[in-house]
């Protein structure tokens, strides 16, 4: 139905799920803020949260299945 204002209230959201997660672990990755959370922009969600949390980016390299270099942050939240 087009102009319909009912819309279905989530309990939580994206960001709020990503702060709980580094509440209670300390830090996340893009991998698993897509995997638990199905957060694929963590980089925008962490952009927000540092707003009122500091919160720090650690740069790490990995080997990937074919052999290349990939690069990834670790979001890192500090007291």
């Amino acid at each position: 139905m087009v102009g319909n204002n009912k819309t279905k209230k989530r309990t939580t959201n994206k960001t709020q799920k990503v702060l709980e997660h580094l509440q209670k672990h300390g830090s996340i990755t893009s991998f698993e803020a897509i995997d638990l959370y199905g957060a694929t922009r963590l980089s925008a969600i962490i952009y927000n949260l540092r707003k009122i949390y500091t919160i720090e980016s650690v740069n790490s390299e990995c080997t990937d299945r074919y052999g290349n270099t990939a690069k990834y942050s670790t979001y890192v939240l500090r007291a």
